[in-house]
């Protein structure tokens, strides 16, 4: 068994920054005493056997420059936890722009907002080939339909396996599913979904009222942060596979769907000092007994991209041990169990468990 990950990332952003900076982070950290792995070993894997060989943007702070550097520039704003970080050999290669780019950024100052480099893009499918990239770790910004699609493409051509972690749809996607089952790739996706976001609290509370007799009878999910996805994400018409990704994931754990009217999530404002940032407001209205009506009311803050990060790193593992044991399309329990919007919802508990029996072994 090859013990090393050959992977490339799409999208040099805040999360990008998190997955580099955790990989020199836990090459030096013990992991009997460190946070942010639910697996220091995954199917023989640890984070120190995952290794950078190519990686794509377009802004031009970031193309042609080294790896290590473009992870930092900006408008990258994500905590550093890990400032020093050697040279992968890997540059920046210069990707299409497509849709990646909402027309709006143009009107917020550099320092917040994307600016696309003047070069032509390469041929990623090339450049995947030639790195021997096994999996491709997409990070495009939300609403890239057509960039993301490029990459999957990409993928297909090069024979690389993907991890989708944005909300347009390509693990879930019919289609696009029988295509990496037919060329014998993994894809994990779509949509990631963090160690301990707002997308798991509303899950663990939906499904919880549902297992104590309670009726859920209408909630919400606001969310405001700083970082160039809040910013991306003002133009309402890109929210349309974020919005649909994060709401069937609550409606998923409830028993009896919620109309339309009565459940609300999504993305709500970009504050620019919160950077990395996201906050979350969560209102849960019920009955209980007696159809007595009661309430919650929460708020969680949580530094957006590290709070991914971990989850990345096994979804990363999970390909590879599929890439090993020659299992192709969509990973149903990877991806339920680390995506938003899987091909097939389960509850969390039922998800990490059918995970386990997958890393086991047991489980195709």
């Amino acid at each position: 068994m090859n013990k090393e990950i050959r992977i490339a990332i799409a999208g040099v952003g805040n999360c990008a920054s998190a997955l580099v900076q955790g990989l020199e982070y836990y090459q030096h950290t013990d992991p009997a005493t460190s946070a942010g792995l639910i697996h220091t070993e995954l199917g023989g894997y640890r984070a120190q056997d995952v290794r950078v060989v190519a990686a794509f943007d377009i802004d031009r702070r970031k193309v042609g420059r080294p790896l290590h550097q473009a992870i930092f520039a900006e408008p990258n704003c994500t905590t550093v936890f890990q400032r020093e970080l050697g040279d992968s050999g890997v540059t920046v290669q210069m990707g299409p722009v497509l849709d990646g780019v909402a027309q709006h950024m143009k009107d917020y100052p550099d320092n917040r907002a994307f600016r696309v480099a003047d070069v032509p893009p390469v041929d990623v499918a090339q450049v995947l080939r030639e790195a021997n990239a096994e999996i491709l770790v997409c990070y495009m910004p939300v609403g890239s339909e057509q960039a993301v699609q490029y990459y999957a493409r990409a993928c297909l051509e090069a024979r690389s396996a993907m991890v989708n972690c944005v909300p347009v749809f390509i693990a879930s996607h019919p289609e696009f599913a029988e295509e990496f089952h037919k060329r014998g790739l993994p894809i994990i996706g779509d949509d990631i979904k963090s160690q301990f976001g707002a997308t798991l609290l509303h899950r663990i509370i939906a499904r919880t009222l549902a297992d104590r007799g309670i009726r859920l009878d209408r909630t919400y999910q606001l969310n405001t942060g700083g970082n160039t996805d809040f910013l991306n994400m003002l133009e309402q018409t890109r929210l349309v596979t974020k919005r649909i990704s994060k709401t069937e994931s609550v409606q998923s754990q409830l028993d009896e769907r919620l109309a339309d009217e009565n459940i609300h999530i999504g993305p709500s404002d970009y504050v620019a000092w919160q950077n990395d940032n996201k906050v979350c407001f969560l209102r849960a209205e019920w009955r209980g007994f007696g159809d007595v009506p009661m309430h919650l009311e929460a708020r969680l803050s949580v530094e957006d991209s590290p709070n991914s990060a971990g989850i990345v790193l096994d979804a990363i593992r999970c390909a590879k041990l599929a890439l090993d044991r020659e299992i192709a399309g969509p990973l149903t329990a990877a991806s339920a169990c680390m995506m938003k919007h899987p091909p097939k919802q389960m509850r969390d508990a039922d998800a990490f468990a059918a995970l386990e029996r997958f890393i086991e072994g047991s489980e195709r």
